[in-house]
């Protein structure tokens, strides 16, 4: 059985041990190195050269983008996950771009978790939007095409262009209440748990449905 090298980092100790503790009981997985800085990360990758690094956003000394950027530069060989509370949009397309393999909400489940890290352990290139901590994939396209009103169709694509509750409200001129409601009944039909796995999912869809629908 191949051994997957990871290093974790991340600046809040109980998500550090808590991930750690998570992983190392997959029999595939080894904890290499355990990291609550960006600066002490960077030398982890130097020295154990890990496979995977899951790495937080928000680090101290040096952020978790930095991170990124660094290993890119010097070529340092390991893949690098982003393990974040949320996303928006933009930024989802933003770290894919400058070459994460993948962006993991923190209220994943565990199963979806370790088959991320393993397709990103075995595969050539970085994840496309559609790979992105997604469940179920096929069975979560299908329900959507008929699942979804014209109005939530609509709110989803606004969601994966960025956009806040508040704009979502002003450009289709529906409150902020009424907004947050179509996004509960949009979670609940895709059985998707944040806007960051809403927006993968319709960025994989490239929905192009009429966007200037009325209610």
């Amino acid at each position: 059985m191949r051994c997957i090298r990871i290093l974790v980092a991340d600046r809040h100790p109980v998500i550090l041990q808590g991930l750690s503790a998570v992983l190392e009981a997959q029999r595939d997985f080894k904890i290499v190195a355990r990291c609550g800085d960006g600066t002490t990360c960077i030398e982890a990758i130097r020295t154990f050269q890990p496979d995977i690094t899951i790495v937080g956003i928000s680090m101290p000394n040096i952020s978790g983008l930095e991170v990124l950027a660094i290993a890119n530069c010097e070529s340092l060989s390991t893949r690098v996950v982003f393990f974040a509370t949320s996303v928006e949009a933009r930024d989802l397309q933003m770290l894919l771009a400058a070459g994460a393999y993948a962006v993991v909400p923190q209220d994943v489940d565990l199963e979806t978790l370790v088959q991320t890290l393993r397709r990103v352990a075995d595969y050539r290139g970085p994840l496309s939007a559609e790979q992105v901590v997604r469940q179920e994939p096929n069975a979560i396209a299908e329900r959507s095409v008929t699942a979804l009103t014209d109005r939530e169709r609509q709110i989803m694509r606004l969601v994966s262009e960025g956009l806040s509750n508040k704009e979502i409200g002003r450009r289709l001129n529906l409150t902020d209440g009424t907004i947050k409601v179509h996004l509960h009944h949009i979670f609940q039909k895709l059985e998707v748990g944040n806007r960051t796995a809403l927006a993968a999912f319709a960025m994989s869809r490239n929905d192009q449905s009429d966007s200037s629908l009325e209610d």
